[in-house]
């Protein structure tokens, strides 16, 4: 049984290297684990906070000093996936009695999975690594990816912004690419990737939206149990 999680750099790395949740994250693994011998787990890691630190960075000088590049999103973009990929070489380390095989960067390459855990990484241009998730888990035949974020539920608006905004237990896809759109850009804040989303609408994969860094309700999802989050598609 190979579970699909999407971590959200924004509880790896939330400002800087969030330890403490590192910590208590991959003891809760090493429960599961032991617990099911027949479960396995792929982490797609996300940048996080180092990789819109780059970003907004790049933007500012680029701007600033008018520099002639083509394609700034998908500079931009680099940048980001750059620091994903060191984000999910220290998960993989911290992992590294169940990870033998190294961070995938592909997710439509040849790869090993040799042990109870595979990491990855992004990917190129064009999405965030919760689309990495979705192409992974439909090549691996899971028909759920777990998102890890700093949000618990998928509102009906920004409720930052939208104080009438309401928490939202279940919805289809279609309702849900209506909230998000259907285009990315890099360093975008949004529940889950719109070019991710359309993936998994096209899959049959359902997701689960929920807070990463409360771990109590994420051992719920892998449980089976009643959990707080929002689950979109799958037969909603």
């Amino acid at each position: 049984m190979i579970t699909v999680i999407s971590l959200g750099g924004s509880i790896v790395a939330p400002d800087v290297i969030d330890v403490c949740f590192l910590s208590q994250f991959t003891r809760l693994i090493d429960e599961l684990l032991a617990g099911d011998m027949r479960q396995k787990f792929i982490f797609v890691v996300g940048g996080g906070a180092p990789a819109r630190a780059y970003q907004n960075a790049f933007r500012e000088i680029a701007d600033g000093a008018q520099l002639p590049i083509k394609n700034i999103d998908d500079e931009a973009d680099w940048l980001g996936i750059m620091a994903t990929r060191l984000n999910a070489q220290l998960v993989k380390a911290l992992l590294a009695p169940h990870c033998p095989d190294p961070v995938v960067i592909d997710p439509t390459a040849d790869c090993s999975f040799t042990g109870r855990i595979l990491v990855a990484a992004g990917w190129k241009p064009g999405f965030s690594s919760d689309n990495d998730a979705v192409l992974l888990a439909g090549r691996f035949n899971a028909k759920t990816v777990i998102n890890l974020s700093n949000i618990e539920r998928v509102y009906t608006a920004d409720p930052k912004i939208d104080p009438g905004a309401k928490p939202i237990d279940a919805i289809s896809w279609q309702e849900f690419r209506r909230l998000v759109g259907d285009s990315w850009t890099p360093g975008a804040n949004v529940p889950f990737d719109p070019i991710a989303s359309a993936n998994a609408q096209e899959r049959g994969i359902r997701v689960i939206c929920a807070a990463g860094r409360d771990l109590a309700n994420f051992k719920k999802i892998i449980m089976n149990e009643t959990f707080i989050g929002t689950t979109i598609g799958g037969g909603v």
